[in-house]
Formats: structure tokens, C-alpha cells, sequence
């Protein structure tokens, strides 16, 4: 448990500036206004994001990309509640079959067990209750990033809290329970099911949402109620102006009270679970004892 006195901590393992934006953000600011010490954990600088809101898309924006988008991942952050914003150290990797993959500093080079490691310091130093990442199908957005974080998430809420492994990465830490961020087959229909009703043009093309229904995907057992923090994504979305375009069909395409509605429940699977609770759950905290998280 926590330092006698401590807050109880929640980390959440991203690739991209912007990641944490899209996904579970109501989430933290939830336990973030619950006295959750809420720690981020960043993967890469996102150097190789493209420009998506065409009023950044100017010469002096692309020659300082990488300071803009720390800057932006600053902004978001303090509009979800995370209390520290860690950075991995690793270069952005690029899509998939990019030059950029074969960068030396990207993530999808950077060896498995230095990047875990990397990781279990970052978790024994916060000591962490609950961890998310991402999940281990990655069919529907297949990054090599987002295939590094899952993988380096994974060992590293396996490794530490074993005092052999690691050593140097400090005192032994175990996590309770690990969760999967997820964007559920459901909610993609439901969402697409909206446009058509209202009749708007949809962010995707039938090809795509076969593609979604095609994908594997990690079953849905934990549902988080952030009726009272949904405007916190798009806040924090919009912290994010070189990569969303405020007119965004995508994210800001409904009526605001549709979207709310739609958005009122983050999804995760619980990969991982050391405590007594048993899914489904609504909050990602079930099974810890009042004691842990006073």
C-alpha cells in the first residue's frame, strides 16, 4: 500500500501527446477531483505527427513540432487533472511501415527490456494502485508505438513488484489491477448509428467500420460513469491544435448534448486483477480496501 497518509495513484501508460486526450480522460478527471494522484506516462514526443487542423499548418509550426506538441501535451494534461507528466524519453516511430520506424531513437527500436525498465522506475517511484495501457489487440490502429506501450505496460506491471527484477529501477512495487483502455465495437456502431439518424455525413466509410467489426478486441467489462467530466476530452483535444482540426467530423461532428450522452462511459477490460473484486465493474478502484485509498 501507499505511504501511510498518501494519495492512491492511478497511472496511465500513453504513446503520443494527444493519446491521453482521446482516451480515458473523463476517467481521470474523475479520480483526479477524487483525490487520486494521477500520474502519466508518455511513450514518445510525437515528432512525427502530421499536422490535422490546417490553421497550424504553417513552415515555422513543422520546423518546431516537437516544442508545440510538448507544449500542448502540458495544456491537456492540466485540463484532465494529471498531477505529474513523465516522458519516456523515446522518438515517435511513425506509421506503420514508415523510414521513421528504423529511426534509432524511436520507440519500436528501442529494446524491450530497456524500455521496461524505464517503465518499472516510473511505477516503484509512483507506486501506482491501478495501471491502464492499452489493449493487446491492436488490429483496429495498428502503431507501432501503440504495440510498444501495450507490450512495455504489460512486463512492466508483471516486473515490478519482483525485487530480482529490475534492481536498479529501486524498491519493489506491485500494482493491484491492470486495465485495457478500449474504444469498443459497440460504441463505434452507436456512434455511426447517431450520424445516420441525424443525417450528417459519418467519419467512416463502410469499409472501415467492417474493418472495426472484423478486428479482434478485448471484451468490455468495466464501465466508468464520467457523465460530469465528458466535456473534459474535448477540452483537452482541443489543447491539442496541431492535431485536431476543431471542425473535426470525427470527434466534434454531433450536437454537443448527442455526444455528451455518447460519451458518458469510459470502456477498459481488466487484464489483471490481484484484489478480490470480480467484473463487471464501474469503478477501476473496486476491491481496494477504504484503507488503500485514504
Amino acid at each position: 500500500m501507499p505511504v501511510e497518509g498518501t494519495a492512491p495513484s492511478l497511472l496511465c501508460v500513453h504513446a503520443h501527446p494527444d493519446d491521453e486526450a482521446s482516451k480515458g480522460a473523463g476517467t481521470v478527471a474523475k479520480y483526479h477531483a477524487q483525490g487520486v494522484r494521477c500520474v502519466l506516462v508518455c511513450c514518445t514526443g510525437g515528432e512525427e505527427g502530421d499536422i490535422l487542423n490546417p490553421a497550424m499548418d504553417r513552415p515555422e509550426v513543422r520546423e518546431r513540432l516537437a516544442e508545440i506538441r510538448a507544449h500542448e501535451l502540458a495544456a491537456a494534461a492540466q485540463v484532465i487533472g494529471y498531477d505529474e507528466v513523465v516522458m519516456l524519453g523515446y522518438r515517435d516511430s511513425g506509421m506503420p511501415g514508415s523510414p521513421a520506424n528504423e529511426h534509432p531513437a524511436s520507440f519500436a527500436q528501442a529494446p524491450l527490456q530497456e524500455a521496461t525498465a524505464r517503465l518499472v522506475a516510473i511505477v516503484r517511484r509512483t507506486q501506482p494502485l491501478v495501471m491502464v495501457i492499452y489493449p493487446a489487440h491492436q488490429e483496429m490502429y495498428p502503431h507501432p508505438d501503440h504495440i510498444r506501450a501495450h507490450e512495455i505496460g504489460l512486463a512492466a506491471f508483471r516486473a515490478a513488484g519482483d525485487p530480482e527484477a529490475f534492481p536498479e529501477a529501486g524498491p519493489a512495487w506491485q500494482p493491484l489491477k491492470l486495465y485495457y483502455s478500449l474504444w469498443s465495437k459497440k460504441r463505434i456502431a452507436m456512434l455511426a448509428e447517431k450520424f445516420a439518424e441525424l443525417g450528417l455525413e459519418p467519419p467512416w466509410d463502410g469499409e472501415r467500420l467492417a474493418q472495426v467489426e472484423a478486428a479482434p478486441q478485448e471484451e468490455v467489462t468495466v464501465e466508468v460513469d464520467v457523465s460530469s467530466w465528458a466535456h473534459v476530452r474535448d477540452q483537452a483535444l482541443r489543447a491539442h491544435a496541431t492535431q485536431v482540426d476543431p471542425a473535426s467530423p470525427f470527434w466534434f461532428g454531433l450536437p454537443d448534448d448527442v455526444a455528451k450522452t455518447l460519451g458518458s462511459t469510459d470502456e477498459y477490460h481488466l487484464a489483471a486483477n490481484l484484489t478480490g473484486s470480480r467484473p463487471p465493474e464501474d469503478d477501476l478502484f473496486a476491491g481496494l480496501t477504504e484503507a488503500a485509498r485514504a
